[in-house]
């Protein structure tokens, strides 16, 4: 496709924009760990199991340290001393933490000490990530690559056993990528619940066993259907980073992670979030996991045409976090929506201009981009309708993951026939249309253009606000999706812990170097 006129000196300056109010983030991640932070440092380092209550053991050793006022020092520190002590493997050592009266909570141990002792578990729990990561490239590489877009479709059932059987009639009728959605309001709690789970509203419990389950489910359909099934879950809330590492170990391909949406949209706290996903994206860097943001949520609870800017001022801040946590290009699966209310006159002009301005801006990046809900009414036919010319805009402007719309979208979660619908009219879409990108030119005064000049101006001039006052005030004053937020409020900041002069953590280091 022709581009549209780009200014590169504005791009370039939203990106030194960008970085500058990552920098500043930077400096409290850098000085402060999370519960969740350190539940997911003992799950990689192999501690698991629940206790006779059904509570996680890393809860329970988290819980105790923090009670105790000395998790600034790292679980680390603990584990370490535990093992110089007769532990005989990490497990017991974090059980002893847990559970048993004579657990040292002050040990003398330098930090250089610890790591020296936990050296070689650091560097077992490294290898299962890569061992994992291979073989999942590895099995990818056996089957040819899908054209893109690629058909990116949910499964919700509740029931993860039943959630398998529809992500493999997904593959059957040509879904190159299959999200389980998560349980409503899983991302609200401080734990991760435990085992294959039978039961959920509005979608299905994040475990470690489900994603097994769905892995060998999306493998086997890869096998049956001759194209390889990706499989994508959600990496946010509370416990976004723990979901990243057991993403990474169950060879997942895609997770929803993003640095602002927990903090807008499920009004966790900002501290807590900044850290947590930082931590998070490390692990999903070494996995070489391809993050979705959400930044088609703020065209949810703002107006599609007036903040359009939002949306790419954001995707310039979610990229320049996605970099200092070691994120390539090619693993930011930055978002978009197509969510501009169809009655207005020429909408489908300013869907595609900002589909191809994001195209253009982010070329190695693959970008999500996600489908009509907001104007979605009970009228399935006109649905179907919007969800094409929503199709015809992605394969247009070369769009990499489209999620699809569902005609039934305001009415129920999919069923297997409207998926497979949706598939349908997509493939159509996608195939009779494939070149046409190719063949548009756009007026350099055109309704395109002008659209695509005026999103970028107006991005810029958000994000040097953002960069002067800040993104802890920028988000406090509703700068993104109209949602205000403050830096102490929210739920999880009590989780929020600054890290002692001691601080143990080399899981993280080698995660950074």
């Amino acid at each position: 496709m022709a581009n549209v006129p780009l200014d590169q000196a504005k791009v370039d300056r939203c990106r030194e924009l960008a970085a500058a109010v990552a920098a500043d983030v930077q400096t409290f991640i850098d000085t402060h760990t999370t519960v969740g932070v350190e539940r997911t440092i003992l799950r990689s380092l192999g501690v698991d199991g629940l206790d006779g209550e059904g509570v996680s053991v890393v809860n329970r050793v988290i819980d105790r340290l923090h009670a105790a006022k000395v998790l600034g020092r790292g679980v680390c520190t603990f584990l370490a001393h535990e093992l110089a002590a007769g532990a005989e493997s990490v497990q017991e050592a974090a059980e002893r933490i847990a559970f048993s009266d004579d657990a040292n909570l002050d040990p003398k141990l330098s930090p250089s000490e610890a790591k020296q002792i936990l050296a070689p578990h650091v560097e077992a729990a490294l290898t299962r990530i890569d061992r994992a990561r291979d073989e999942r490239v590895s099995y990818r590489a056996s089957f040819p690559p899908s054209p893109e877009p690629h058909r990116y479709v949910i499964v919700a059932t509740g029931n993860i056993h039943d959630d398998a059987l529809q992500a493999k009639a997904a593959a059957k009728a040509g879904a190159d990528v299959v999200a389980v959605i998560r349980a409503t309001a899983q991302s609200l709690l401080d734990f991760v619940p435990h085992g294959a789970t039978t039961e959920g509203y509005g979608g299905t419990f994040a475990t470690q066993e489900n994603f097994k389950i769905i892995r060998a489910a999306t493998n086997e359909a890869s096998k049956l259907y001759g194209h390889y099934v990706q499989q994508t879950n959600y990496s946010s809330g509370l416990c976004m980073a723990e979901i990243a590492w057991m993403a990474a170990v169950e060879r997942l391909d895609m997770l929803l992670n993003d640095a602002m949406y927990g903090i807008l949209f499920r009004d966790i706290n900002m501290c807590r979030t900044f850290v947590d996903q930082y931590v998070s994206r490390r692990f999903i860097a070494r996995a070489g996991i391809v993050i979705n943001t959400g930044e088609d949520n703020y065209l949810t609870t703002a107006d599609a045409v007036e903040k359009a800017h939002t949306v790419l001022a954001s995707q310039f801040v979610n990229e320049a976090f996605a970099k200092r946590a070691g994120l390539r290009d090619e693993q930011m699966g930055l978002g978009h929506a197509y969510e501009i209310d169809p009655s207005i006159e020429n909408s489908f002009l300013l869907e595609l201009a900002q589909a191809q301005l994001v195209r253009q801006i982010f070329p190695k990046h693959p970008i999500k981009w996600m489908p009509p809900t907001k104007f979605k009414t009970g009228d399935i036919f006109q649905a179907h309708v919007h969800d094409a010319m929503f199709s015809l805009v992605g394969v247009a402007t070369n769009q990499s993951i489209q999620l699809l719309g569902m005609f039934s979208e305001a009415v129920h979660n999919p069923m297997l026939a409207d998926r497979y619908l949706s598939l349908k009219a997509t493939r159509y879409v996608h195939n009779t249309a494939r070149g046409l990108g190719d063949e548009i030119e756009f007026k350099h005064d055109g309704v395109v253009a002008t659209r695509a000049t005026q999103v970028l101006d107006e991005a810029l001039h958000m994000l040097e606000e953002v960069a002067r006052d800040g993104i802890w005030e920028a988000i406090g004053r509703g700068a993104f999706g109209d949602i205000k937020r403050t830096r102490t409020g929210g739920k999880g900041f009590a989780g929020v812990v600054a890290r002692e002069a001691g601080y143990v953590n080399p899981i993280l280091e080698a995660l950074e170097h």
